[in-house]
């Protein structure tokens, strides 16, 4: 097995991450790096701290050269950090000294990581946009058809009352509405440029610093912190914080699919797929499984960068690899939890002879709780519980429906209306249409 599912050939399309793999590779970390590179040499000559041939040399070779990663794997191991290399390397590759030498003027490796991680977590951040916008697509149209399709709603995994299909999609997508609502908040406030030097103070870059910091933020489009943020990982675990939460949240999808599509339920329906090796009959829940799993990968990692954000004095090597070894995981789990959801929720299909044949099992208990209240109508509130539960105990004993049971003793209750799931559902169609209409509403719905 490889180190990891996302850079394995064989699992690619059981963890597909699909355009955000590629921004978790080494040549686009090098690629983001040296962007920052030949943008910081064109901030610091329009400034006129470098020579302007030089700014202008720069910046062109930033955008054509092209680094080897395994030419840099040497130099990387001794130092620790990647890009003493590849500054090394980039000068070497622009063949011209004169105009080398003010590469990286005034940086330290972190100010260069960073920066482009940012640029590269832009990226993630958009490609995910994307899937969950047709996550919410297919979400909302199946919230809106099947509003007052009737099934059991279940607490503690067991039968609970009726709730509707389209309101169970709906606690699917509601927070993915406001996943994606976070982001416009997150964009202006943590995509950060990085740029203090090499202990956070800014020393080497000269007395022009803030401004070169602030027109470097406006020339890679991110967000001047108006600080060092060497040490304040706070940005990383904001951004971190939300592709987990987007992981955990189409986890409870998967979740819930892996349980109402097994044997024994069955009501919903997942489409092809999912075969076993021996047992012709199965068709495995293998989308909804990914689900779970990228979930509780990513519940793992995410404490594990927690501890990382704590660094010693101002830098500190361990955590800053910590944070290396998890984060990219965190952003690739996330990226294939939505391209796993994106294809599931386009092929999910409700199974009303399912639901409406688990409504009618275990004697109709499912609507105990209404039956309470009819029998509220006739007595106070504790003896009408009570009373029902004695009615359950009849039923269960008797192994006789509770509707008769009730229309033994109650004749004057409408044991037909109060029966029909389709007349206990509350509020539920409600929340699946409100659900739909806000998907419609979103400027890509």
């Amino acid at each position: 097995m490889a180190g990891s599912v996302f850079d394995s050939a064989l699992f690619s399309r059981l963890f597909p991450t699909g355009e955000l793999g590629r921004l978790f590779t080494d040549s686009a970390e090098l690629r983001a790096m040296l962007l920052v590179e030949g943008m910081l040499a064109k901030v610091q000559g329009d400034q006129g701290i470098i020579p302007v041939e030089s700014a202008q040399a720069i910046t062109r070779a930033a955008m054509e050269v092209q680094l080897d990663p395994d030419a840099l794997a040497q130099a990387t191991g001794e130092n620790g950090v990647s890009v003493p290399a590849l500054v090394t390397a980039f000068r070497t590759e622009m063949q011209a000294p004169e105009h080398a030498a003010f590469v990286h003027w005034g940086a330290t490796s972190q100010d260069i990581i960073d920066t482009g991680l940012m640029l590269r977590l832009r990226q993630a951040l958009s490609l995910i946009e994307a899937d969950l916008t047709a996550i919410l697509n297919s979400l909302g149209d199946l919230a809106e058809t099947h509003a007052n399709l009737p099934m059991p709603a279940r607490t503690y995994g067991q039968h609970a009352t009726p709730t509707s299909f389209g309101a169970v999609i709906a606690s699917w997508g509601m927070p993915l509405l406001g996943l994606l609502d976070e982001l416009p908040g997150l964009r202006q406030r943590y995509l950060l440029v990085s740029l203090s030097g090499a202990a956070g103070t800014s020393g080497a870059l000269g007395p022009q610093a803030a401004e070169t910091r602030t027109a470097l933020a406006k020339l890679l489009n991110l967000q001047d912190p108006g600080h060092s943020w060497h040490t304040d990982r706070a940005p990383v675990l904001r951004l971190a914080d939300w592709f987990t939460r987007v992981t955990l949240t189409l986890g409870k999808l998967g979740e819930d699919a892996v349980e109402l599509s097994q044997t024994g339920i069955g009501e919903i329906l997942l489409g092809e797929g999912g075969a076993s090796s021996t047992m012709p009959q199965k068709q495995n829940p293998v989308a909804p499984s990914v689900l779970v799993a990228l979930a509780r990968q990513q519940a793992g990692l995410s404490g594990v960068l927690q501890g990382a954000a704590m660094h010693r004095y101002q830098r500190d090597g361990a955590a800053w690899f910590t944070e290396w070894m998890c984060l990219p995981q965190i952003v690739l789990g996330a990226g294939a939890a939505g391209q796993t959801a994106r294809a599931l929720t386009e092929r999910i299909k409700p199974n009303p002879d399912a639901m409406q044949a688990a409504l009618d099992s275990h004697l109709g208990m499912i609507h105990a709780e209404a039956l309470s209240f009819a029998l509220a109508e006739h007595m106070p509130r504790p003896e009408a519980q009570a009373a029902t539960k004695s009615l359950c105990r009849e039923a269960t004993e008797t192994s006789m429906p509770l509707r008769d049971v009730v229309a033994r003793y109650w004749p004057q209750i409408d044991t037909a209306r109060l029966f029909d799931p389709g007349e206990q559902l509350g509020l539920a169609p409600d929340e699946a249409r409100n659900f739909a209409r806000k998907v419609t509403e979103r400027p890509n719905g």
